[in-house]
C-alpha cells in the first residue's frame, strides 16, 4: 500500500474556464522529472479505476501541482511567490 506522500495532485485549468484535479500515484520528485516531457505531448492519458481520461494539452492554460515542485529553477522561475487574493491585496508583510 502506497503512502499518501507518494501522490502528486495535479490541477488542469482549461481554456473554457473549467478545472479538473487528479491524484497521480508518483512522488513530486518523479513527477518533476517527467514534467517537461509531459507538457511536450499533444495528449496525456490518465487511467482511473473506472475509466481513462485523455487530456488535450493544447486546451490547458495552467497546471497546478501540489505539493510544490522545488527543483525547477532558472530564467522565468520565481521562488517564494505569494498568491494575491481579495483579502491580501494591498497588505504588506
Amino acid at each position: 500500500m502506497q503512502s499518501e506522500t507518494s501522490f502528486t495532485e495535479v490541477i488542469f485549468h482549461y481554456v473554457n474556464g473549467k478545472t479538473e484535479s487528479f491524484d497521480i500515484p508518483v512522488t513530486p520528485e518523479a513527477f518533476q522529472e517527467q514534467l517537461q516531457g509531459l507538457l511536450n505531448q499533444s495528449w496525456l492519458t490518465l487511467h482511473l479505476f473506472d475509466r481513462s481520461v485523455l487530456i488535450c494539452i493544447d486546451k490547458v492554460v495552467k497546471v497546478e501541482v501540489k505539493p510544490p515542485i522545488s527543483g525547477i529553477d532558472g530564467e522565468g522561475v520565481f521562488s517564494d511567490a505569494h498568491r494575491v487574493t481579495a483579502l491580501t491585496h494591498g497588505a504588506k508583510s
